[in-house]
């Protein structure tokens, strides 16, 4: 079916729709941080970095420890590029818009559109991730990157851990041993 919205009115109404993060992924590390006992984070603050040719870099970590000067992105494996869990050849298939033109829907072979825009649109949520992390170090932050699929993997590790069987930094998912290493505990 046809947009009822032209192009231009289409490109405004999605432009104001705003996300609000990765909030599951976000809760999944603030559990597990609160269950290892990592103190002294705060979430969504703001970092404002300075940069050599003048401007302001604004950037909004998931969890920052500010005393530690520590920076932690939680990146969602389809918007940020894992190459474990979204490589572009599996979900390019996938893409199931129909080529449009004025007329209507083109005949003819199954034509797809949307594969490039998605292409640069996720060329350039890395090439983003890249340079905040590139600011952020140079302005004396420790930054982690940890990938959504790296939380949803540590319920046996949660279950062990709370069974008390075992209670050992072992037990613990790697992004933790991560967050500790960074913070010197």
């Amino acid at each position: 079916m046809p947009d009822v919205f032209t192009q231009s009115k289409r490109a405004a109404v999605m432009a104001r729709i705003r996300s609000r993060g990765n909030r599951d992924t976000e809760l999944a590390l603030v559990r597990l941080l609160r269950q290892a006992g990592i103190r002294g984070w705060r979430r969504q603050v703001e970092i404002r970095v300075r940069r050599s040719r003048g401007g302001v870099l604004r950037v909004r970590p998931d969890f920052v420890f500010p005393r530690q000067r520590v920076a932690v992105f939680v990146d969602g494996c389809f918007w940020h590029g894992c190459p474990a869990h979204a490589p572009p050849e599996r979900w390019l298939r996938k893409s199931s818009m129909p080529v449009t033109t004025p007329q209507g829907p083109r005949k003819g072979p199954a034509q797809r559109t949307g594969k490039e825009f998605w292409r640069r649109k996720l060329r350039a949520n890395r090439a983003r991730d890249r340079l905040v992390t590139k600011w952020l170090r140079r302005a004396g932050w420790r930054v982690i990157r940890i990938w959504e699929h790296e939380l949803q993997s540590p319920g046996a590790a949660q279950g062990r851990a709370q069974s008390g069987r075992v209670r050992r930094r072992a037990a613990w998912p790697r992004s933790i041993g991560r967050i500790r290493m960074a913070l010197g505990a």
